[in-house]
C-alpha cells in the first residue's frame, strides 16, 4: 500500500488492521515515517518498499529503512548501492524499473538495456532482483504498456531465472495489471483516500 503524503498516524492504523507492507516515494519523507512507526508500533516487522525516484546520495538513508527498492534503473544507483552493501554486509531486494515512454525525464531504464543491466546486477553480493516495475506513461492505454512491462519481464528471466515478480498497476489501472499477471500492484488513493488530505 502506498502511503506517500499521509501521515504516519494514518499508516498506524493501517498496521493496527493487519497491514505491514507499505511504500514510500521520497526518502525525507519516508524515513522519519519509519523511525515514528518503530515508536508508536513497537514490535511489528514492517515491510517497508521505496518506489520513488531515488538519488544516488539517499540510498545509504533508504537502505535503513527499505527492505525493497522498486526504481533500479541506472548503473550509478547500482553502484552506489553495491557500495553501501559492501559496507554493511545487508541485502537488498530490488526491482529494475523500466521507463516505457519517450520521456527522459521519467526515471526508469531503457528496455533495450535489460539484458546488460541484469548481468552488473547479478555481480552485486547481497543484492537479489525480483524482477521489473514500471508505471504506465500518461493519456495512453495502460494495457499497451503492461504488456510491454510483461516481455521485458520475460527477457530478464533469461538471465535472472528467478526475478519472477512484475510491480505494475497503481490505483487507476491496477485492475489491467492483475488480469496481466502482476505480482504486485501499488495502491495508495483507492484505499487512503486523496492525498494529504488525512
Amino acid at each position: 500500500m502506498i502511503t506517500k503524503t499521509h501521515p504516519t498516524l494514518v499508516v498506524a492504523e493501517l498496521a493496527d488492521l493487519g497491514h505491514r507492507s507499505f511504500g514510500e516515494n521520497k526518502d525525507q519523507e519516508a524515513r522519519p515515517k519509519a523511525m515514528e512507526l518503530d515508536v508508536l508500533r513497537p514490535g511489528i516487522n514492517f515491510d517497508w518498499h521505496f518506489v520513488g525516484q531515488l538519488q544516488s546520495n539517499k540510498v545509504k538513508s533508504a537502505m535503513s529503512y527499505a527492505k525493497t527498492i522498486h526504481s533500479l534503473d541506472r548503473p550509478s544507483l547500482l553502484k552506489e548501492i553495491a557500495k553501501q552493501l559492501a559496507s554493511s554486509q545487508a541485502q537488498i531486494d530490488c526491482y529494475i524499473e523500466l521507463n516505457l515512454t519517450q520521456d527522459l525525464n521519467r526515471g526508469g531504464l531503457d528496455p533495450s538495456m535489460i539484458r546488460q543491466f541484469a548481468e552488473s546486477a547479478l555481480e552485486v553480493p547481497g543484492l537479489r532482483v525480483l524482477g521489473v516495475m514500471a508505471v504506465a506513461g500518461l493519456d495512453v492505454d495502460p494495457r499497451v504498456d503492461f504488456e510491454t512491462a510483461v516481455r521485458i519481464s520475460h527477457e530478464l528471466r533469461e538471465i535472472v531465472p528467478d526475478a519472477k515478480a512484475l510491480s505494475i498497476g497503481m490505483s487507476a489501472d491496477y485492475e489491467v495489471a492483475i488480469e496481466l499477471g502482476a505480482t504486485h500492484v501499488r495502491i495508495g488513493s483507492a484505499i487512503t483516500g486523496p492525498r494529504g488530505n488525512n
